[in-house]
């Protein structure tokens, strides 16, 4: 039989711990600790030796709130295992970092619930700020309100609510998709598919958008059974690639607002003995680190994820120094990726 030992846990010092071992006050161990008057030099000397000897780490975050902020911002987004939002925490982190802020990320699994409890214990942890990527779940915003009259700095990026009167940034998705399927066009490809993604999240609407206005510019007939919505995960592209080649729709190739739900279809085109880019075209949205690894690469739509989380920060800062009551739309211009899943030679 394997014994486990338990592991012992360390009680962090407390300032009444100084206190009672000098049988002085915890007030007078504060003001001795933070050079104030109304302390002699013995005592002051006394209680920052001990404070050295017994390893004393101040409460930063309650020496925060003292002041009226915790110097600390909340990050919720659907999920961390994205290269997408990982790249936007990393951006958010670094400019965080520089003004000596701490980051608290929660993910909501798209789940609007678990949106909502993120929610509550960012505001009942007092952070200075909440920069936001809302879920698939999320098509009402009421719970956000309670940040806004908390006067709690909002900041939405990538999934936003286009509603409210609030700090937002997002690259434009409608100008990146329609640059694509033009590419796709300007290829040969004449039926192209579009995976879309629901139609509420304006991110989604404005990709399907992009798609439409290029089909459009061409002269090509939009032919609405090639429009499939909600087919985002790798599964769902596989299923609807699936479903088309089973009904035998007139279809050369696929622009999918997700890469995963793109790389879905580019496999199972394969598995099927299809050709990619000579019989079939595919492309997705956001650069996935997966997209230049497949074979062949997956033509696809740079977000500036980490452009746009240090631009979350810096909207966090400039509202926290400024407070003039008014809020910010930032459009990033999209990197296009053309790789050789369209490229026909």
């Amino acid at each position: 039989m394997v014994m486990k030992e338990r592991r012992k846990t360390v009680r962090q010092i407390t300032i009444k711990d100084l206190a009672a071992i000098l049988h002085t006050t915890p007030s007078t161990v504060s003001r001795a600790l933070r050079d104030e008057e109304g302390v002699g030099e013995v005592m002051r000397n006394r209680v920052k030796e001990l404070a050295r000897k017994m390893n004393y780490r101040p409460n930063a975050v309650a020496a925060g709130l003292r002041k009226g902020n915790s110097h600390t911002v909340g990050v919720i987004v659907p999920r961390i295992n994205r290269d997408f939002f990982s790249g936007v925490i990393a951006g958010i982190e670094e400019i965080a970092y520089e003004a000596q802020y701490n980051v608290i990320i929660c993910q909501t699994h798209d789940s609007l619930k678990k949106e909502e409890q993120h929610l509550d214990t960012l505001l009942r942890a007092r952070v200075d700020g909440i920069l936001v990527s809302i879920g698939l779940e999320t098509k009402h915003f009421d719970h956000f309100e309670k940040v806004l009259q908390a006067g709690i700095p909002l900041i939405f990026f990538d999934r936003v609510p286009e509603e409210m009167s609030v700090n937002r940034i997002r690259v434009d998705d409608r100008a990146g998709a329609r640059e694509v399927v033009q590419h796709m066009i300007d290829m040969g490809y004449r039926n192209i598919l579009h995976f879309a993604g629901p139609d509420y999240l304006a991110l989604y609407h404005d990709r399907k958008e992009g798609y439409l206005e290029a089909l459009e510019k061409n002269g090509i007939p939009v032919r609405e059974e090639l429009i499939i919505p909600n087919s985002l995960t790798f599964e769902e592209g596989q299923k609807a690639m699936e479903n088309v080649l089973k009904q035998g729709l007139r279809a050369d190739a696929l622009f999918s607002a997700s890469d995963y739900s793109a790389l879905g279809a580019l496999l199972l085109l394969q598995e099927k003995g299809i050709r990619i880019p000579e019989e079939f075209g595919v492309a997705g949205f956001s650069n996935e680190k997966f997209t230049s690894y497949v074979r062949p690469s997956l033509t696809t739509v740079d977000q500036q994820s980490k452009v746009m989380g240090k631009h979350c920060m810096e909207l966090f800062l400039r509202e926290v120094n400024e407070n003039n009551g008014s809020f910010s739309k930032i459009m990033l211009r999209p990197e296009v990726l053309l790789r050789d899943s369209t490229r026909r030679r």
